[in-house]
């Protein structure tokens, strides 16, 4: 399955323009699913999406949307969870580590920092995957981008999509 995974958007409160490039590159590559880890800042952005493929979006601390604060899903042989990441002390790989064992989860999806990050760590026997996509609109001190999520059975890949 390929899953579309974004975050930081921050439409409508850092920009009114749509990001066409994110909307041409996910139409083009035709994901199942998007996974947007927060930020979204606009209803109208998701409904945007939603016209692409399903959409999960969990809420970030410059949304005002009923989103919920986490979430998590069943992907092939695979628990994914998503997470803005501003409700943790430190967003390093312990903190987030310690949030995917205390979901249940293989894959967590985080946001907040608008910059692209993936790691798979060990710990207690279980692999976990770390991911945040970076941001499409308002990227720190990184490329404008998103990332591809391939799972299939038991294994996940990532791809970096940058815009420049």
């Amino acid at each position: 399955m390929l899953i579309a995974v974004i975050s930081d958007t921050h439409h409508g409160d850092k920009t009114l323009n749509f990001p066409s490039t994110l909307f041409k590159y996910i139409q083009n590559r035709e994901p199942e699913l998007i996974l947007h880890a927060g930020d979204v800042t606009s209803p109208e952005l998701l409904e945007r999406l939603e016209e692409l493929a399903p959409v999960l979006a969990v809420r970030g601390n410059a949304d005002h949307l009923n989103l919920p604060e986490e979430s998590s899903l069943e992907v092939e042989d695979l628990r994914i969870g998503i997470v803005h990441g501003h409700q943790f002390l430190a967003l390093n790989s312990q903190f987030l580590t310690y949030k995917a064992m205390d979901m249940g989860v293989d894959v967590l999806i985080f946001g907040h920092t608008h910059r692209f990050y993936s790691d798979v760590t060990s710990f207690h026997g279980s692999r976990i995957l770390l991911l945040n996509p970076g941001s499409p609109t308002f990227p720190r001190m990184d490329a404008a981008g998103f990332a591809l999520l391939t799972v299939s059975g038991t294994e996940a890949r990532v791809e970096r999509v940058r815009f420049w």
